[in-house]
């Protein structure tokens, strides 16, 4: 790590690398979890200030925020209550990149900025049904339900959860705009006072229900749905507040409908019938 960046001196870092996965990867791994998100953002954050990084987003999650939170969640939020159980190390891990990249600002005049999208999908997912989280899993699970004429599909909790969902090329765009924002813009985000932290999300919730209605009617699954009540259903919500960025001129442009059909042919392009 050291040598590639003193080799190379970039002058802008994107950290996007992290270990994920949905409820039964974090329950099953949760060591893991905490121990390689850790070792990755603490290597990446310390050399490039080493480096004389010009500017770096660390991406996180919302899932840094407590578990009864206040909707929308606002940036200031964080810290305010326990945090879901379910994901604790990964968020635990998270938070702690977020602290690290604003006493790097502070004790050494970096530019470094937390970016916390809310629930990705989109082109490369993952789509392993233990480790992948709730969007691409219901798509594996409706095609190959579809594929195989079975008459329903076995979805954990109660489906009664809301959650925000952003397409990955739309976010993409907003850490882009992000680390070109002109200095002035930039510097309302990294101030000594709070930290460099700003959401990312798209606006708008919808139950689990309903995200896999609209699954299922994308891939033409046309079965009925069975929600397993004696899993766990993790935060009851999750909607983010995205006026700081929104104010900063980004919005996505993906509708539900239209990622969703696009996340579907990458996985119909990637796992052949």
């Amino acid at each position: 790590m050291r040598d590639f960046f003193q080799r190379e001196k970039p002058d802008y870092v994107f950290l996007a690398a992290a270990k994920v996965g949905g409820i039964v990867a974090n329950s099953s791994y949760p060591a893991e979890f905490i121990h390689s998100n850790l070792a990755v953002q603490t290597n990446v954050l310390h050399e490039s200030w080493r480096a004389g990084v010009k500017r770096l987003l660390f991406l996180g999650s919302s899932c840094i925020y407590p578990r009864q939170c206040p909707q929308p969640i606002r940036e200031e939020y964080l810290l305010t209550g326990p945090l879901e159980p379910t994901n604790r190390p990964y968020a635990i891990a998270k938070i702690a990149g977020i602290e690290m990249c604003w006493s790097y600002n502070r004790q050494y005049g970096t530019s470094f900025l937390s970016a916390m999208p809310t629930n990705l999908y989109g082109p490369g997912d993952s789509y392993d049904l233990n480790n992948s989280h709730v969007l691409p899993a219901l798509i594996r699970k409706m095609h190959e339900a579809k594929k195989s004429g079975a008459e329903e599909v076995l979805i954990w909790g109660t489906g009664s959860p809301l959650r925000e969902f952003l397409y990955s090329e739309d976010m993409a765009e907003a850490c882009v705009h992000l680390l070109e924002l002109p200095a002035p813009g930039f510097a309302k985000l990294i101030k000594d006072s709070e930290p460099p932290l700003v959401n990312i999300g798209y606006g708008e919730d919808q139950s689990i229900a309903d995200l896999a209605r609209t699954v299922a009617r994308v891939v033409g699954f046309r079965g009925s749905l069975r929600f397993d009540t004696s899993k766990p259903d993790g935060t009851p919500r999750k909607l983010l507040d995205s006026g700081r960025i929104n104010a900063l001129g980004w919005k996505p442009r993906t509708r539900m409908d239209a990622g969703v059909a696009l996340a579907y042919q990458d996985f119909l392009s990637r796992y052949p019938a």
